[in-house]
């Protein structure tokens, strides 16, 4: 556990409502902050305090309880060490596929083409007073309407 250390002595007075932040160029900011899940405009952020701070990468910079900007090292690695060992791996994993690819050639097999079954048509010579068998489902279906009805 890494404890944070502080960078300037500023000794801001918080006011209840509002966040404070360092911004952009170094210097302790505040703005309203939204209360009740309600739509609402958002104010434009107020300096409160000139601290002038430069910025490291990999540290988080925050204001502490006696109003002082303190800043802490980041939980995780910065940007860039991650980009530079993303972009090896894949490299390598590149390499590694065109080798496979090199090695043997894969000989597919052509697909077969499935026949689709044809609709079943209605007979021309079936008799008009012979009726198809009754399958479970429908057997159950209407011995359950009966006894509804009953």
């Amino acid at each position: 556990m890494t404890l944070a250390s502080k960078v300037a002595r500023v000794g801001v007075r918080r006011e209840t409502g509002y966040l404070y932040f360092l911004d952009k160029k170094g210097h302790v900011s505040r703005v309203a902050m939204a209360r009740g899940g309600s739509r609402q405009r958002r104010g434009k952020p107020e300096r409160v305090a000139d601290a002038g701070v430069p910025r490291e990468e990999g540290f988080l910079y925050f204001i502490d309880k006696d109003g002082d900007v303190c800043r802490t090292k980041m939980a995780r690695k910065g940007g860039a060490g991650r980009r530079k060992k993303a972009g090896k791996r894949r490299t390598a994993r590149k390499k590694a596929a065109t080798r496979r690819k090199g090695a043997r050639k894969a000989t597919r097999k052509k697909a077969t083409r499935k026949v689709g079954r044809k609709k079943a048509t209605r007979k021309a010579g079936r008799k008009k007073g012979t009726r198809k068998k009754a399958t479970r489902r429908t057997a159950r279906r209407k011995t359950t309407r009966k006894s509804a009805r009953r």
